[in-house]
């Protein structure tokens, strides 16, 4: 297979990926509505190309494709099956589920665990992110690694049973676990946040429970702890590396985009409002809402809880301070696993005031919730574009340069397999709806220039036809109808 030569250190890759984003769809119901088409084969230091950036090559600049290059090598074996991708997912769900069982066991106790893996395990949203081609199932188990790991190696256990008590706490004035065994451990915990950083930055937030075990354990001093600081900085220069490099690539190649920028952003109370419903309905489901609710109440006397509660305080912020990012439903992930440990944490309050069989019945309640709001995740989305892109592969060359009224959705691009820009387009990136039939004129007349070859339109977009009637003219005069169905139009541009 031929490797493109790359102008500066190249991760190579022996495989281009279409990375399916939408959260659990199957490919005919059109899982690419949030797809990225990642071109690692010609990457630059291991860089994506995007499909949307017309005639240049589409360098952008993204959070580490570790799991996007071992799907890619899994490509030359199996062939590019959607199954590699999901199967990634599926793997680091399971890996997350003994950390997360053995940080609630020390935290609560193993009937709470029990439960919080009931309620992690079904939860709408990790239901879906757990077998989607997303990378933060497998960032949300890194997390939960390290998390684990530090508590165990601060508490001095072996097993991983030792509770973060007074006595634990008492453990090894040298060192910070027992016999030594406890540095292993934190070493394994800052190398495996490090790279739960790298795959999804917004795991950050896992630093809030674990700064709160350390707090614990050593109050004031622990900002005087040299190791802390040492496991600090391993866990965090490969993220400062990567992400520099990635920044570099968004400064100095055409479309000039970071994914991400942007999401920075406080929005209005409108749009966290939309958040919080659904993070009821669709992330958590309302019954288990309602009993992390109870959980979060009847846990306040619990010292060793306080790591969740820090946690999910540090997911509020987060939510707040990236309000645009949050857009994402599944930046939200982390709150499934605080709602679990919560939600256990009632059932336990529920058996010891009334009797098991409640807590039982709260759990069957909340599964039938579950497959009722989590229906959503297995709609199809995105038809017209999907069929618009079918019909692009069908009936354009590979060398088609296409200009597409999309309103920024890139699903055409991806099942066409086809170069080319979003209409509008302003330095490379979607530029919104028109304001008259002048810019959308001169806009197609620019692109026209650096060699676009078609101009397409989905149902979102068709009204523009009607309404512009200048542009609807200057069309006529200046391009051939292809296609036309009731979910797109396909015209060729006048050379």
């Amino acid at each position: 297979m031929e490797m493109t030569k790359c102008p500066v250190h190249a991760l190579p890759c022996p495989y281009s990926i279409d990375f399916g984003e939408a959260l659990c769809q199957d490919a005919n119901d059109v899982a690419a509505k949030y797809n990225r088409c990642l071109y690692i084969s010609r990457g630059v230091g291991g860089s994506m190309l995007e499909n949307w950036a017309g005639d240049q090559a589409g360098f952008v600049g993204t959070e580490f494709p570790i799991l996007p290059f071992t799907a890619a090598i899994a490509y030359n074996f199996f062939g590019v099956q959607e199954w590699v991708g999901r199967l990634q997912a599926i793997l680091a769900f399971v890996l997350s589920l003994p950390f997360l069982f053995g940080i609630v066991r020390r935290a609560f106790d193993e009937t709470v665990a029990r439960y919080a893996l009931v309620f992690y395990s079904f939860a709408p949203l990790s239901i879906a992110a757990g077998r989607a081609f997303l990378p933060d199932m497998s960032a949300l188990a890194l997390a939960f690694a390290g998390f684990y790991f530090l508590w165990r190696g601060l508490a001095g256990s072996h097993d991983g049973r030792t509770h973060d008590s007074a006595a634990s706490d008492q453990t090894s004035a040298r060192g910070y676990g027992s016999a030594g065994g406890g540095n292993y451990n934190l070493l394994i915990a800052s190398i495996v946040t490090g790279l739960a950083l790298l795959i999804k930055p917004p795991m950050a937030t896992i630093a809030a429970p674990m700064a709160a075990v350390a707090w614990r354990k050593f109050g004031i001093e622990m900002f005087r702890r040299p190791l802390l600081w040492l496991l600090a900085v391993i866990a965090l220069l490969p993220s400062v590396f990567w992400y520099w490099h990635a920044y570099w690539i968004a400064q100095n190649f055409y479309p000039y985009h970071f994914f991400g920028a942007g999401g920075v952003r406080i929005m209005g109370l409108s749009w966290y409002g939309h958040i919080v419903f659904q993070t009821i309905t669709s992330t958590l489901t309302p019954i288990l809402f309602a009993i992390a609710a109870l959980g979060l109440f009847v846990s306040r006397d619990n010292p060793c809880a306080g790591p969740f509660r820090w946690w999910l305080i540090a997911m509020i912020a987060f939510v707040i301070v990236v309000g645009y990012g949050n857009r994402h439903q599944w930046y939200q992930l982390p709150l499934v696993p605080i709602a679990a440990a919560f939600g256990g944490a009632a059932l336990k309050f529920v058996e010891k005031k009334w009797t098991q069989g409640a807590a039982i019945g709260l759990v069957t309640i909340f599964l039938a919730f579950s497959f009722f709001c989590g229906r959503q995740f297995f709609t199809p989305a995105a038809q017209a574009l999907w069929k618009l892109g079918r019909e692009l592969r069908d009936q354009t060359p590979v060398s088609a340069l296409v200009i597409a009224a999309d309103d920024g959705d890139p699903t055409a691009f991806y099942y066409a397999h086809r170069k080319g820009w979003h209409f509008l387009e302003k330095n490379g990136v979607y530029d919104g709806n028109p304001a008259n039939s002048a810019q959308i004129i001169s806009n197609l007349e620019r692109l026209r220039g650096r060699g676009a070859t078609h101009l397409v339109f989905y149902s979102g977009t068709l009204w523009w036809l009607d309404y512009y009637t200048d542009f609807a003219d200057y069309l006529a005069r200046n391009a051939s109808l292809k296609s036309a169905k009731a979910d797109y139009r396909i015209y060729k541009l006048a050379p």
